[in-house]
């Protein structure tokens, strides 16, 4: 599962980007894992995020 995150953020993110410094690199990931974890939906997740798994409010968004 690991493996599948890192070649995600590699093809979604760090392949898109010209990054031109380290900072400006971990700045973009940390953007790039906020989005990851809190909007965008995972079909693991049945179209959750990972945030709505863990806070187990997964329910209420498909409910909504």
């Amino acid at each position: 599962m690991v493996e599948r995150l890192w070649r995600t953020v590699k093809y979604e993110d760090i392949y898109t980007r010209d990054y031109e410094s380290v900072e400006g690199l971990i700045r973009g990931l940390r953007e790039y894992f906020e989005f990851y974890n809190n909007e965008r939906p995972h079909q693991t997740f049945g179209g959750s995020t990972p945030a709505e798994v863990y806070w187990g409010t997964a329910e209420l968004r498909k409910a909504a």
